[in-house]
């Protein structure tokens, strides 16, 4: 077998472990599956209906232009159809990306413990990342902006609210980086949980700007993880460009289908945001009821402070998994600090009340 020597250099990974391989290694399922920041609330009742009636075609491949969907995406954002490409999740757009504008030794800037599957297309494609840390918990745009000047990187990542923190910064700082973006540089802002954050955290789009690209996704708000689907919003320079190296059939009829019946359904979104809302402050409640300190979120998530080392909220994470409850956690200091929990339904929710005080008390009897 014989891999080109970049592949040869690199380790076999994945960037996530999956509930599923958890729990067959625990022997059973998972009695609260929040960890992955998935929308437990579902589809949109209309995005169900499209999905089983375009699954009685799913003989047929799908329109490879995507032309219904990405019609319907342009009406809604205010743009051009040229402005908009479809790919399988931000993830999968996130590697055309990273394939168009990353070579061999071709310099990235990042967070030092960001969404990782970027690093792992860089890395992929051979490119170099440069990572700044975040600062007070949030993504750092003046150091972003720093690393990028002085490494002279043409693409730049940052989620804006942050994964794993949710954290974020309000629209005119977003704006006033992309402005202040040195040369061609590109900045990829990834909004997958924009539909989750408050208005002034979304800055206006703009496809006219060339040094910014918008990643948006149906897994999270929409509840489709599991169909990949997601888009980007760019200039129609770069957009164009994703047609030379894209996957043409790369989403599903079926995926396309619930996409497009999704993005009608403004009242499911709005109840699925309130349920968030509501979970979110649950989650709140059950850490501080445990003495821990919930951090400000404008995500389906909320990222707890468990107040001492990455170790000692390993071992809480541990308890948890132990005890049914699926969670995750930031995996660079210091916001390793932090498990990360997703909203889920009431029923998981109380689950989790259980388990973490069990989990606090044998941490701290293992971290003394």
């Amino acid at each position: 077998m014989r891999l080109t020597p970049l592949v040869a250099g690199l380790p076999a990974t994945i960037p996530f472990v999956g509930p599923e391989a958890q729990e067959r290694a625990l022997g059973r399922p998972f009695v609260a599956r929040i960890g992955a920041n998935e929308s437990v609330f579902g589809p949109s009742p209309k995005a169900i209906a499209a999905m089983a009636a375009a699954a009685s075609e799913a003989w047929k491949y799908a329109d490879p232009e995507l032309h219904d969907l990405k019609a319907a995406l342009a009406a809604h954002h205010g743009v051009r159809p040229q402005a908009i490409t479809v790919g399988e999740g931000i993830d999968g757009l996130l590697g055309t990306l990273v394939r168009l504008l990353v070579a061999p030794g071709t310099p990235v800037v990042t967070s030092a413990g960001a969404y990782p599957t970027f690093n792992y297309h860089v890395a992929g494609f051979g490119g170099v990342l440069h990572a700044v840390p975040y600062r007070q918990d949030r993504e750092d745009p003046e150091a972003l902006l720093l690393a990028t000047r002085k490494t002279g990187a043409p693409l730049v990542y940052l989620a804006n609210p942050d994964n794993p923190m949710g954290s974020w910064h309000p629209a005119r700082t977003i704006a006033e980086t992309i402005g202040r973006l040195p040369g061609d540089a590109v900045l990829c802002l990834d909004e997958a949980y924009a539909d989750f954050a408050p208005d002034d955290a979304v800055p206006p789009i703009d496809p006219g700007e060339p040094r910014v690209i918008r990643m948006r996704t149906f897994s999270k708000a929409h509840g489709m993880a599991g169909a990949r689907i997601g888009y980007a919003i760019g200039h129609p320079d770069l957009i164009a460009a994703f047609d030379r190296v894209r996957n043409h059939f790369g989403v599903s009829r079926i995926a396309a289908a619930g996409a497009l019946a999704a993005l009608s359904d403004r009242a499911w979104l709005a109840h699925v945001r309130a349920e968030v809302a509501a979970g979110r402050d649950r989650i709140a409640g059950i850490a501080e009821a445990n003495r821990l300190r919930p951090l400000p979120s404008a995500t389906n998530f909320v990222a707890i402070d468990c107040g001492r080392d990455g170790g000692f909220a390993t071992a809480v994470l541990d308890g948890l998994v132990r005890r049914g409850i699926f969670v995750r956690k930031p995996g660079v200091a210091p916001q390793d600090r932090c498990i990360r929990v997703s909203v889920g339904r009431p029923a998981d929710l109380d689950a989790f009340a259980a388990a973490l005080p069990e989990a606090l008390a044998s941490a701290n009897k293992s971290h003394g």
